[in-house]
Parts: structure tokens; C-alpha cells; sequence
């Protein structure tokens, strides 16, 4: 496998390799220990699992019932009317049918975040807006900025992910209908809440209700993930009648598989296994997030997700790293530098059991301060470069650096967009003196890479109009994804591949992650009651 594994990644777009993939190049069957791929390690139960595989054959062999059939299950299920509900064979489906149907030109999404919310417009030719989340701020996604961002923009759609993928940051329910009732006017405002379910900072964090009373307001959410069976492909929306109705009848009659059909109908007798099992992914949450942060030079963000965000130590590249997890201790990661708006230096580390935990952290310790200590120091400018199977998106990483933390693209576009903005004042008094410019070009040279540099320089020039613009873009940082970080990374068209300075230590982490103070943490039933299955729109 060992040989293999840089072809296997590379072969594999924006996402990792399948489990499949990985077990037939393992030679024995056997796929590593998982951390990459964000499923529920605790459900469904193994009794679960003996009851599908004793009724396998009439599964598979017969055609399921009508995607109507099946939702009316789960609406009867979480008490959700049918009508407010479309039920997608996963939720990159939904996605999809949300892009053909209601995205007409535009769409704002903070990145980094899932895949398919910036790959899908862009490969239907729509504009996307790209918010990026800053390290230093946690990857905390500011709403009041980002509404000005979107309203600098023009933006027509806008997309919320609570929990975000890949940080696990969490907004909670209040500040969102905030943000639903000042975007009213927009075409469609979209709530991604495929990881709701593994949160515990808030009792009824779902804004399904809510959506339901608006008309321009859509709930995404996942079974797969939370259910454990990514393999099912099964997830569900949520709106107004009428918008539900539009995407339900582009849907196909038989959308949804025997096996999809199989787990809904007997989830109505497994409530109080799954939340228990909700329970568990919070604890392990907890206890990984601890094991992790103690590690040198780790840094561990705040996550209300089933997973952990972590930057690398400095002088690691995040491609070796999970390269020699996986052939050295087969244990599969999610290196991040194929995700705009991160960096090689990042991983995403699904929660799972303290068992699993232990190894991934000797894992990490062998191959960052191991014996052969600098294995995962790439040479100087070497970053990632893979192919996101998307020719826009390949261009958006290739020219942000999104892919890796190289910072060699980025002063080539510099000096074509700097004359852009301000093209008046600076070519004014350029022609005349062409041949003398070579000799002072040496002292401007450095002065344009820091942010203060330029203003002395404007200064000196104080007959012409050039100070003025400058102060213009600074505190106007929404027309553009970069303005945001303008202070924080050299200049460039976007910063998203470059990795920002600061970010949270340990100790803040484990401040974070635990429980917040004054805040009594969701009970121990899960989504579902014990008793019954509530509904995600907490009604009743």
C-alpha cells in the first residue's frame, strides 16, 4: 500500500480516497482506522447491523417504495409535516437540486467549509462569494460581517453550514434567525445543519421551525452522518410547502434505495440507542480534543461537530503526515489543503473511540517528533497540488494558494491588481520619467509587502489624489473574500492557502471545548427522546 498511496490520493478530486479504495490496495481486506470520514462510530447497534444482514437478500433484491412512502415515515417519525420535507439520496443531491433550482446567479458561502457548497455553483456557471473564516479568530464565522459582505457583494444566495466542516464552528439558534430575517430579501437562504446533531452548546439549536415559516429559507440536514451509514446515502430538507414541493418534484420517483427505506422504518424502535450514542461522540469530543492539545505544538480549534479541526505543528506538511499515518499506522486523516480556504498545514480528525484515540496520538507523535524526526518537513516551496475535478476550481486554488502554503503565485497577480485600484494617481507621473524608474525601484520594492509601507509613501506624494483611495478599501472589507485579511497576509488576489497568524493554544482550547460557564448543556437524550423521537423542528 505503501507505494500506492500519493496515486490514490491524487486520483480522488476534492475528497479522500473510498474505504474500498483503501481495503483492496491494503492486499488483506482491511481498511485502516478511520478518522477521515464523519460517521457515527456507535449506530447503528450490532443488533442492528445482524437484523439488515439477515434480511440482505430480500433488500437488494426488491425494488424499494416511493420516496413519498418513505418520507412520510420519517416525518411520522420526527413530527414534520410531509409537505415541508424532500428527501434526497444524500444530501449532495439536495445540494445540487437547491443549485439547478434557486441559485440563479450568485451564492455567498464562508469557506473553508463542505465541498460541493463551492464546487456546484461554479460548475453551473454561477458566481460564489467566498467569506474566509480567519485562524486567528478561531474560524469563528462573524454574521454581521458577513452580511455586509453579502450585501457589498450583491449577493442573491447565501449558505450557513452549523456546524461548519471542517472547524466545527458553532452559531448558535438566535443569531441565525437574526441572519434569516435581515437576508429576507434574498432569493434563498440556505441552513447546512448535516452535524446539528453532535452539538451540545444549545437544547434546541434547529432553526427547522423557523424555516418553515419563511419563504425563502431552506434546512439541510443528514441521516448519514449521524446515523453512521454514509454508504445509505439518504439526507432531507426542510421549507415553506412550497419549496419543498419544487425540489420534491425534480426528485425521481425511486431516489431513495431498499436499504434507506429498511433503517427509516426501523429507527422508530432504536430511539434510545441513538441517543445514547450521541452522548458518547460528546464525551470522546471532549477527551480527544484533551488528548490532542497536549501534544507539542498542536493546535486544536473549538468544535460542536464530530470532529476536530487541528493545525500542524510549524515545518509540517499536512500530505507526509497523513501519508505515514496511513502506511506506517494505517490510520486515514483528512489533510486539508485541498479545501479552499485551508492549507496543508490542517487536518480534520473525526471523534472516535478512546481506543482508537490513543493510537492516533502515538501515531502522531512517531511521525512528528519521532526518530526520523523532519520526515514531515516538506523541501522550501513544496507545497500540495491537487486537481479538485473542477477546471474553476482548480484555477480559484491555483491562483489563492489554496491548495498549500507556498507563497510563490501569489506576487505575480500583485502588481496587475495594485494598478487596478489605483490607476490615476501612480501612472500619472510614471511615463515621463521611464528611464530614471529603474534606480528608485529598489527602495519601493519592500515597501509595498507590509501594510504600513504604503502610507508613508502616499504621504510623500501629497499633491496627488493617491492617499485617498487607500484608506478607502481598508475599512471596506466585503466587496472581495480577501479584504477581511488584508492586515493579516501579504497582499495577493485571496489569502485562503496562506495560514494565518495567531490562532488558539492549548490552553484556550481546552478552555473552549469544555463546558461553558452558564450554559447548561443539552440532555443526555439525544435528538430523540427516549420515550419517542422528537422532532427537529421542536414542535412538542
Amino acid at each position: 500500500m505503501a507505494d500506492n498511496v500519493t496515486s490514490l490520493f491524487r486520483s480522488t478530486a476534492a475528497h479522500s480516497p473510498s474505504m474500498a479504495a483503501l481495503a483492496r490496495e491494503g492486499g488483506d481486506g482491511a481498511g485502516p482506522v478511520d478518522f477521515c470520514i464523519p460517521c457515527n462510530p456507535y449506530f447503528p447497534t450490532p443488533e442492528m447491523f445482524e437484523d439488515m444482514a439477515g434480511k440482505l437478500r430480500d433488500i437488494i433484491t426488491y425494488y424499494p417504495s416511493s420516496a413519498d412512502t418513505i418520507t412520510a415515515e420519517l416525518c411520522s417519525l420526527l413530527q414534520l409535516p410531509p409537505q415541508c420535507v424532500a428527501m434526497g439520496n444524500g444530501s449532495t443531491e439536495l445540494i445540487t437540486w437547491i443549485d439547478h433550482l434557486m441559485v440563479r446567479e450568485s451564492l455567498a458561502i464562508p469557506v473553508p467549509t463542505f465541498g460541493r457548497w463551492t464546487d456546484q455553483p461554479m460548475e453551473t456557471g454561477k458566481r460564489v462569494d467566498m467569506f474566509p473564516l480567519q485562524e486567528s479568530s478561531g474560524f469563528a464565522l462573524d454574521l454581521a460581517q458577513y452580511a455586509e459582505f453579502i450585501r457589498a457583494r450583491g449577493t442573491r444566495v447565501a449558505v450557513i453550514c452549523n456546524p461548519n466542516n471542517p472547524d466545527g464552528g458553532f452559531l448558535h439558534k438566535h443569531a441565525i434567525v437574526q441572519f434569516m430575517d435581515a437576508m429576507a430579501d434574498l432569493d434563498l437562504v440556505v441552513v447546512d445543519e448535516s452535524f446539528l446533531e453532535f452539538a451540545d452548546a444549545e437544547q434546541e439549536p434547529s432553526v427547522v421551525q423557523e424555516a418553515m415559516l419563511r419563504p425563502n429559507v431552506i434546512v439541510l440536514r443528514s441521516l448519514g452522518k449521524n446515523f453512521g451509514l454514509h454508504g445509505i446515502r439518504f439526507g432531507y430538507l426542510v421549507a415553506n410547502p412550497a419549496l419543498a414541493r419544487m425540489v420534491r418534484s425534480m426528485l425521481p420517483k425511486w431516489n431513495l434505495n431498499s436499504f434507506a427505506e429498511h433503517v427509516v422504518f426501523m429507527l422508530k424502535d432504536h430511539g434510545a440507542e441513538y441517543a445514547q450514542s450521541l452522548q458518547q461522540v460528546r464525551k470522546d469530543r471532549l477527551e480527544m480534543a484533551g488528548a490532542l492539545s497536549a501534544l507539542p505544538g498542536l493546535t486544536v480549534y473549538p468544535s460542536q461537530g464530530n470532529f476536530l479541526f487541528v493545525r500542524l505543528p510549524v515545518g509540517a506538511e499536512g500530505t507526509v503526515v497523513r501519508d505515514r499515518l496511513l502506511t506506517e499506522h494505517r490510520i486515514l486523516v483528512r489533510e486539508c489543503g485541498n479545501k479552499i480556504g485551508s492549507s496543508s498545514r490542517f487536518l480534520r480528525l473525526v471523534v472516535r473511540p478512546q481506543t482508537d484515540v490513543r493510537r492516533l496520538v502515538s501515531g502522531l507523535e512517531q511521525v512528528l517528533y519521532g526518530t526520523r524526526r523532519g520526515a514531515a518537513v516538506p523541501e522550501l516551496g513544496n507545497g500540495t497540488s491537487y486537481s479538485s475535478g473542477t477546471a474553476a476550481v482548480d484555477r480559484l486554488v491555483g491562483s489563492t494558494n489554496g491548495a498549500g502554503f507556498t507563497a510563490v503565485p501569489q506576487p505575480q497577480p500583485v502588481p496587475q491588481q495594485v494598478p487596478q485600484q489605483v490607476p490615476q494617481p501612480v501612472a500619472a507621473p510614471m511615463p515621463a520619467p521611464v528611464p530614471v524608474a529603474p534606480a528608485p525601484a529598489p527602495a519601493p520594492a519592500p515597501a509595498p509587502m507590509p501594510a504600513p509601507a504604503p502610507v508613508p509613501a502616499a504621504a510623500a506624494m501629497a499633491p496627488t489624489p493617491a492617499p485617498a483611495p487607500q484608506p478607502t478599501p481598508t475599512p471596506m472589507p466585503f466587496p472581495s473574500p480577501v479584504a477581511p485579511a488584508a492586515t493579516m497576509v501579504p497582499p495577493g488576489p485571496t489569502p485562503p492557502g496562506v495560514p494565518a497568524r495567531g490562532g488558539l493554544t492549548a490552553a484556550q482550547v481546552r478552555g473552549t471545548t469544555g463546558p461553558v460557564p452558564g450554559l447548561a448543556p443539552a440532555p443526555a437524550t439525544g435528538w430523540p427522546a427516549a420515550q419517542s423521537w422528537p422532532n427537529a423542528a421542536g414542535m412538542g
